[in-house]
């Protein structure tokens, strides 16, 4: 057993110096002796134990948990094992398998099989344990000695700033706080909050076929609530990755939050009970959020409620929106600052507890990458193809939201695909790609709509793998964070 930090010799404080100036230290002398000959807290058969673990279950559940907990690379004590765990990492962000084999391999081909301990240490690692049933417990002994890694070297680091800061008592106070909090702070939150082959590709498709011929033009898919946007996609479809893209204050948000109200009140599925839906809002509040899907759903005027301002019988409709949302099953996780693996692997444990139906993120370019060595582009690539890969894992479709740069407005145009910020792959991974617009040859102003509360918008269909792509005109409601087609009528949602 390695030696652990409670077992280690105590500190022994040097003898009392002669009473006179009481706290005063003499001029020129050293800092006061820190005990730096003590091993760090560590368990090495608790670090070999979780890896063995990782490479048993071939990169599943385990290491799922370990993503969730945030469990990096410097959480091992030893060097081996942090490349081990590396190596895993990147593996699972591959969608590859993890065993002796594929581990050796990667290892090999990145020059870091000798660094790691060799085949032999491998093959003694997935020796170190017969069953994966305590994974969890030898996971938290991991984390919680590097945490007390963590304490020590901070408390060390207060020490040296201590003697030598020269900026004021507030700053170094304020920096000490900042440091020791981010150690508090550095775990995944349970933060989502409630609101073979007969079955083969072919067997599939013939099987959709067949619900097309029999639907003569229904919607196959999940219904987003705008007659001709379903009648052109036939509804979200599992496995799609759809994005939807616009410049700030064009109400992307509001759609997004429009097709989740149709999602979870869809009949069409499974009768009155709706759908499950995760939307991980990485700009929002949950809270916020849920403001304005209950002005949405209500046709009760946001600002109103916000000032104050609100009448009775108002309050009555969002009493019973809010009502019709508590039958629902809508899962906000606002965490901002995520990694697209952390969101994975989030949503991976809740679709096994609940069958989700539907992911939306909002939005793509807050995803917080996993390499901070590659180029911005590079790290929304990545993100955008894990997005892609998630919707074919779950099987069902994931919408992102997006930015567009600022070209289109800059060239007075209408946007396209290539206006999607810091990434082209985003268009190449992405099944439907919606941008929203203003309404263009429209002679209200802008101060003329923000005055009736209403804007006009272009919902343009740039891409569609699979169907026909064009222009549907919009009516943002902006009071109500609501967009609807020009004929529909959304003063009373009871008529």
């Amino acid at each position: 057993m390695s030696e652990s930090f409670e077992n280690a010799e105590p500190y022994v404080a040097p003898a009392a110096k002669p009473r006179g100036n009481v706290g005063a230290r003499p001029r020129n002398s050293n800092p006061p002796p820190t005990p730096t000959d003590r091993v760090p807290p560590h368990n090495v058969e608790a670090e070999q134990a979780t890896l063995a673990a990782i490479i048993i279950d071939g990169g599943g559940d385990i290491l799922n948990t370990c993503i969730e907990k945030k469990v990096t690379p410097d959480y091992f004590y030893k060097t081996e094992h942090q490349i081990i765990y590396d190596a895993c990492l990147k593996l699972g962000t591959k969608n590859t398998a993890i065993d002796e084999v594929t581990l050796t391999t990667f290892l090999t081909e990145t020059n870091n099989l000798s660094a790691a301990g060799g085949f032999i240490y491998l093959n003694e690692l997935t020796a170190r344990i017969e069953t994966t049933a305590h994974a969890i417990h030898w996971i938290e002994i991991v984390r919680e000695k590097y945490f007390r890694r963590k304490l020590i070297s901070t408390g060390r680091q207060t020490v040296e700033d201590a003697y030598t800061y020269s900026d004021t008592i507030e700053s170094l106070l304020n920096k000490v706080e900042k440091n020791f909090l981010e150690i508090a702070n550095d775990r995944v939150q349970e933060s989502a909050q409630l609101i073979g082959d007969p079955n083969g590709p072919l067997d599939n498709a013939l099987a959709m076929i067949s619900r097309m011929a029999q639907s003569k033009g229904a919607i196959t898919g999940i219904p987003t609530g705008f007659k001709r946007l379903d009648q052109m996609t036939f509804g979200l479809h599992p496995g799609q990755m759809i994005v939807i893209a616009a410049r700030p204050g064009m109400g992307k948000t509001s759609i997004a939050l429009n097709f989740i109200e149709a999602a979870l009140f869809d009949q069409t599925k499974r009768g009155n009970v709706g759908l499950n839906v995760l939307m991980f809002s990485l700009e929002m509040t949950a809270q916020d959020l849920q403001l304005r899907l209950l002005a949405s759903h209500s046709r009760v005027k946001l600002r109103e409620v916000q000032r104050g301002f609100a009448k009775a019988d108002e309050h009555k409709k969002l009493a019973q929106a809010a009502r019709d949302f508590k039958s629902r099953k809508l899962y906000i996780d606002d965490v901002g600052g995520q990694t697209i693996m952390e969101m994975r692997a989030k949503a991976r444990r809740l679709h096994a507890r609940v069958k989700l139906d539907l992911i939306v993120i909002d939005y793509l370019q807050l995803i917080n990458g996993t390499d901070n060595s590659v180029s911005r582009e590079q790290q929304i690539a990545e993100a955008s193809r894990s997005i892609k890969a998630m919707a074919k894992e779950f099987g069902i479709p994931i919408i992102a939201l997006a930015q567009l740069n600022r070209k289109s407005e800059d060239e007075n145009r209408a946007p396209r695909v290539s206006d999607l910020r810091e990434s082209g792959s985003i268009e190449q991974d992405a099944d439907v790609v919606m941008l929203i617009d203003k309404a263009r040859g429209k002679k209200e102003t802008e101060e003329e709509a923000r005055i009736a509360g209403l804007y006009q918008r272009t919902l343009i269909i740039a891409k569609q793998r699979n169907g026909p792509v064009g222009e549907i005109p919009l009516i943002f409601h902006g009071d109500l964070t609501l967009f609807s087609e020009p004929e529909f009528n959304v003063q009373d949602p009871n008529e």
